[in-house]
């Protein structure tokens, strides 16, 4: 049971890391200060939206359109953080 916890927490806490490096991607491919013409940097850019589209695009049919602004990452990462703090909470006093 511990490994199970270990391992879900560990995925939490990488995605949530890869949420945060898509974002801060988006935003300088944004701002031209990176180039998506760089293989490495398509990679990886590619890499994290991939990852992470699945979850944003189920946030952001919920949301209003907000223009310019997009807040999904913002509502996945407070919903890892959430599962984080019920599973130290709830599941691991049962450890």
């Amino acid at each position: 049971m511990i490994i199970i916890y270990i391992v879900a927490m560990t995925i939490l806490k990488y995605y949530s890391y890869i949420v945060i490096a898509n974002v801060i991607l988006s935003w300088l491919v944004a701002f031209n200060i990176i180039n998506t013409g760089n293989r490495f940097v398509y990679s990886v850019l590619d890499f994290t939206s991939r990852m992470t589209e699945p979850f944003l695009n189920r946030i952001r049919a919920f949301l209003p359109n907000l223009g310019a602004f997009d807040i999904s990452p913002v509502i996945l990462l407070m919903l890892i953080w959430i599962m984080q703090m019920c599973m130290e909470y709830y599941i691991r006093p049962i450890i």
